[in-house]
């Protein structure tokens, strides 16, 4: 195996770029797909950091090769060096964890896709005809609360950080608006889903979601560096600090890194990193950890804005991109951190990126192009090109009807 490492400090800046290749002798896994674009990945990493990002990392797993690309800083305080192999928050990646769950007791005879979800709860929504799929799926209407928690971005956060909340608790504050829409009229993403899911998984089973992760994920695939710790708030072993951007740009980056994350909790509370989300998804689309079934409601991709191109399933995002790829896995955001995993449909290549900030739409959107460069082979001029128009507004995963720029 051939590994390279090359450290690169941009001229005129603090920055610096790490990247590490380690390549067999063997023939990439994926002759149909163009080779990652690496410098791609770091003409994105370069623009996220010039919009705010203190740092970002990404891994490629094309076959048998990896690609480590990193850059900017892991703390900001230390002046610690970013590098792919930290682990970090995940945010609503954390909800491919809990549809995993879900569909493997499905596959159980435990619940029925298509069957009330109140069949399954403690205590009922108000509305009996929300079902589990509509959950899963974005489209039971409830309202999703973090648009109220986080309206005010630092201030919303500061006031939740260290407090643990039941499920109960954050229905209860779903349920006092009006739904956004009829169960299964429309896809409206709310974290409130999510919350329920968790809620129904420990009701139906009697253990905590993190003994579910871990006895059903984790452990069977490997995942050291993955772990659910609510309410605990320390991240452990070479992780990433996470810095949220105040509504106010003038004010400086507050760190976000120690929180309960119980706001969340199934919708949002995984913590990971690149390589064990790039197992996970792989793991996910090639049916190691569900039956052929349940993959395939998992995988029944829904568009969900106005091209086509974005599209959901069950618990797990779909990206058409420029070349005619789709890839699979969810988009995440927790104070602090943006992610992205994904993986093409037969597993082999798979891609992480994380950038460590959040509340700035621009880093946001830009950090997506390393789909681009990772699976389309986008080169470095055509990858600003597709970044730069990313100063509008944009939603996110937490407070989806609050527009961020």
């Amino acid at each position: 195996m051939r590994i390279r490492n090359v450290s690169l400090a941009l001229a005129g800046s603090a920055m610096v770029a790490a990247l590490v290749t380690a390549s067999p002798a063997v023939a990439d896994a994926s002759p149909t797909l163009p080779d990652p674009s690496l410098t791609g990945v770091l003409a994105v990493q370069k623009q996220a950091m010039a919009a705010g990002a203190p740092g970002a990392l990404t891994r490629i797993d094309s076959g048998a090769t990896v690609h480590k690309l990193s850059m900017g800083k892991a703390d900001r305080a230390a002046g610690t060096v970013m590098d792919a192999d930290r682990r970090f928050r995940v945010g609503s990646v954390s909800k491919s964890f809990t549809t995993v769950v879900l569909m493997q007791l499905v596959a159980e005879g435990r619940l029925d896709l298509d069957a009330p979800a109140n069949d399954y709860l403690p205590r009922a929504l108000p509305d009996d005809r929300i079902t589990v799929r509509h959950l899963l799926s974005h489209r039971s209407g409830l309202w999703d609360y973090t648009n109220d928690m986080f309206y005010h971005t630092v201030p919303g956060f500061e006031s939740v950080r260290n407090k643990v909340f039941t499920y109960q608790e954050l229905i209860d504050l779903s349920t006092a608006h009006a739904p956004a829409n009829e169960p299964g009229a429309a896809y409206s993403y709310s974290n409130t889903n999510f919350v329920v899911l968790g809620q129904m998984i420990e009701h139906i089973t009697g253990l905590p979601m993190a003994t579910q992760y871990e006895q059903r994920i984790f452990k069977p695939l490997g995942l050291r560096n993955t772990s659910y710790v609510h309410p605990r708030t320390t991240l452990t072993g070479s992780y990433a600090r996470g810095y949220v951007r105040d509504d106010d740009t003038t004010l400086p980056l507050v760190d976000s890194t120690e929180q309960t994350v119980s706001w969340a909790q199934s919708a949002g509370a995984v913590i990971s990193s690149s390589s064990d989300l790039n197992r996970f998804f792989a793991a996910v689309v090639t049916g190691k950890l569900l039956a052929p079934e349940q993959l395939r409601e998992m995988m029944s991709m829904v568009p969900v804005n106005a091209d086509g191109t974005q599209s959901y399933g069950l618990g797990l995002r779909g990206r058409e991109l420029s070349c005619g790829v789709t890839v699979y896995g969810h988009t995440g955001t927790v104070q602090g951190y943006y992610t992205y995993a994904f993986t093409t449909a037969d597993g082999k290549r798979r891609m992480t990126s994380m950038a460590n900030t959040s509340n700035n739409g621009t880093v946001n959107s830009i950090l997506g192009g390393t789909l681009e460069a990772a699976f389309c082979g986008t080169d470095p001029t055509r990858a600003s090109a597709l970044t730069r128009s990313a100063g509008g507004g944009v939603t996110e995963d937490i407070a989806p009807q609050v527009v961020r720029h």
